[in-house]
């Protein structure tokens, strides 16, 4: 056998080489050595070294501090008074309602539907505006004849009602190009417009049930209560401020829930049995909590518009949806609480 042989200088080695052989080139220059992007500069004495990315120093450097908006004073005092007239007028008009003398009340009722659907849209403007007002529109008067005739008075004739009108408002919004792309996104103002002038139908229902008129005074008053005591507060004292964007203070939501509720609790000691002061109270604080709720959701949507960079329509009506909303949700409340509580 002939001795083995080392490798020449210069050659690879044999694929069938053991692992001790002498270790690859790396990659660089010809000597051996890693490239660089550049030359390294070195930190002078004094200077901060490199920060990531992540860092939280570098967040709080950045952020800038946004004032806090301003709060109109007369803008809120007229809201709280038009949640006060709001709250009065139905409860009133629900005293007229009887058995085969319906219209005042169904006329009042509709009156504050279309209100409300002017001013969700004039709020959200959706894509196909006029379409999706029309369907607003006519989802309010089938649902307040519906309620009316409906054998027996029950809710869910009102809920097929309700998803009737919104795919008819979608479907409408989809006919046209333009509006096509943007349905997804106005989807939530869609559903509100069609499902606040349908909600508004519960009342007539309630009129239609035992107690039903009593629990529409006391869950109504509560609301209207809550809501123009929260609105007031905030105009002379919006601390704690929930937001900086939104002028409203947790100390007039929190009053007004409490003042809402003492109001439906005072009523319940002079409605008939089966109200007692402690059943009207859980059916005012239910109904309170979801208007003063429902105001301020109202309040946070307007502020998340002004922040996405759209313009704020002055319109006087765009300023009535907050009660408006609040009232729309708390009349189905109204009418599970009756169900639940009586």
């Amino acid at each position: 056998m002939l001795p083995s042989s080392r490798p020449e200088t210069g050659r690879e080695p044999w694929p069938d080489q053991p692992p001790g052989g002498p270790p690859a080139p790396r990659a660089g220059d010809d000597e051996g050595r890693p490239e660089r992007g550049g030359p390294r500069r070195g930190r002078h004495e004094g200077e901060p070294g490199h920060r990531s990315a992540g860092d939280p120093d570098d967040g709080d450097q950045d952020e800038e501090e946004t004032p806090p908006v301003e709060v109109r004073r007369s803008l809120a005092l007229a809201v709280a008074g038009f949640a006060a007239l709001l709250g009065t007028g139905l409860v009133l008009a629900a005293q007229t309602s009887g058995p085969g003398h319906r219209l005042p009340f169904t006329a009042v009722v509709l009156g504050v539907q279309l209100l409300s659907v002017l001013a969700w849209t004039m709020a959200a403007r959706p894509p196909a505006l006029l379409t999706v007002a029309g369907v607003g529109a006519v989802a309010a008067i089938v649902a307040d004849i519906v309620a009316v005739r409906s054998d027996p008075a029950r809710l869910m004739p009102l809920v097929q009602v309700l998803l009737v009108g919104l795919g008819a408002a979608v479907l409408g919004q989809l006919v046209r190009r333009v509006d096509r792309a943007q349905v997804t996104d106005s989807l939530r103002g869609t559903l509100l417009i069609v499902a606040g002038a349908v909600s508004f139908a519960t009342m007539i229902v309630l009129t239609r049930i035992p107690m039903g008129t009593q629990a529409i005074t006391v869950c109504l008053a509560a609301a209207g209560v809550a809501l123009a005591v929260a609105r007031s507060i905030d105009a002379f004292a919006a601390w704690p401020r929930l937001a900086p964007q939104v002028p409203r203070g947790a100390a007039g939501v929190v009053s007004g829930a409490m003042v809402g509720t003492l109001v439906s609790a005072a009523l319940g000691s002079y409605l008939v049995t089966p109200f007692t002061p402690t059943r009207a109270a859980i059916m005012g604080l239910v109904a309170a909590v979801v208007a003063v709720l429902a105001d301020l959701a109202v309040g946070y949507a307007e502020a998340g518009r002004l922040m996405a960079g759209e313009s704020s329509p002055r319109w006087a009506a765009t300023h009535m949806q907050g009660p408006l909303t609040g009232f729309a949700l708390a009349a189905p409340a109204a009418y599970v609480m009756c169900k639940l509580v009586l």
